[in-house]
């Protein structure tokens, strides 16, 4: 199987390596067959293509099995690539990856602001508030006078269902367990479809515990009682924030492994960004691109029915969370840097 390598701007040509150098040691461990493609994204594609993430990029993750995405840093872009969608946004839309699966879990001796937690964001990733791809033609931002500016937000039906249907799968792999985030109780039409379209599928889903919280309210439930979450769905904006509180409770933004996937595609992507005070310095913490990896490898498993796959990704996260626990990053109070904690992973595979 083919994965596309992007490095992307700040730390990204120091995490993705690291997260190809575990792949490469699972592939030869259990005999998986993966090659390897480069090509730029980010401040390295504007050099390359004249565009930070041109069509040809993005036809070729398309022909690939699986892509490492890395961040970028678009607000250091030359003005006149800061007028179209940002990497991120172009290459979701593109491939409709709707589900970003975002897992946020505290490890042993890893140190955490909570004693323990193991859940999963599901985030809707096609349309919320977010204007770079929320509308067919034009932005989903405007202006009507110099003084008042407007946003519209998107909540359909079909999309609502998709990120229900994949967060309701995931948790069958898990404790069979899913929070419906929403603000129905204020946002009656949008939230209240989301609320709708998410229930409507969790009845499909006998064996699964379904809650609800409301948005502000789970703010203090994620900090109070994390362990007893499981899966959590969340529309795009909202995903996106509690994520990152997530990650940062667990241990770090170091830590924010992610996917962003549909039925036919898969990138892993960090949840967090390019970090450019530290890019360059060799001491970026990998481990969100490496827990990215893996669980582009449990992707992999369940579309072509490869069992290896999974045993791969299991092998792998086993082998983080052993690193994790005898030698770490300066950012979870370690002195390890990024290429010798790959480096000690790959070794343990």
């Amino acid at each position: 199987m083919k994965i596309m390598v992007m490095d992307g701007d700040g730390i990204g040509p120091e995490i993705v390596p690291a997260g190809k150098r575990c792949l490469e040691a699972v592939s030869e461990a259990f005999q998986l067959g993966l090659t390897f493609e480069e090509d730029q994204i980010g401040l390295a594609g504007i050099e390359k293509y004249g565009h930070a993430c041109p069509d040809e990029v993005v036809e070729r993750i398309r022909a690939a099995d699986g892509a490492i995405f890395g961040p970028h840093d678009n607000v250091s872009y030359p003005p006149e690539h800061q007028t179209y969608a940002n990497p991120s946004g172009i290459i979701r839309r593109s491939l409709n990856l709707y589900a970003n699966m975002r897992p946020s879990k505290t490890r042993p001796n890893v140190p955490a602001h909570v004693p323990e937690m193991d859940l999963v964001i599901a985030r809707e990733n096609m349309e919320g508030f977010y204007a770079d791809r929320n509308m067919y033609a034009g932005g989903g931002e405007f202006m009507a006078n110099p003084d008042l500016a407007q946003s519209v937000r998107n909540i359909s039906r079909a999309r609502s269902t998709d990120i229900a249907r994949a967060a309701c799968e995931f948790a069958m792999q898990r404790r069979k367990k899913i929070t419906i985030i929403h603000k129905a109780n204020v946002m009656k039409l949008t939230d209240g479809l989301w609320r709708e379209a998410c229930l409507a599928v969790a009845a499909d889903y006998p064996e699964i515990e379904v809650e609800e919280v409301i948005l502000d309210a789970f703010a203090a439930h994620i900090v109070r009682r994390p362990a007893d979450f499981d899966v959590v769905i969340c529309s795009n904006m909202y995903g996106d924030i509690f994520s990152d509180l997530a990650s940062e409770l667990a241990g770090g933004l170091g830590l924010g492994g992610s996917v962003n996937a549909s039925d036919t595609d898969c990138i892993a992507q960090c949840a967090h960004g390019s970090a450019p005070d530290i890019a360059g310095q060799n001491i970026a913490n990998p481990t969100a691109m490496i827990i990215s990896c893996a669980m582009m490898l449990t992707w992999l498993a369940a579309k072509h029915e490869k069992p290896e796959f999974n045993e791969a990704a299991i092998a792998l996260e086993g082998a983080l969370g052993a690193q994790l626990a005898e030698g770490r990053t300066r950012d979870l109070g370690g002195d390890m840097d990024c290429d010798a904690f790959a480096g000690a992973v790959a070794e343990r595979i």
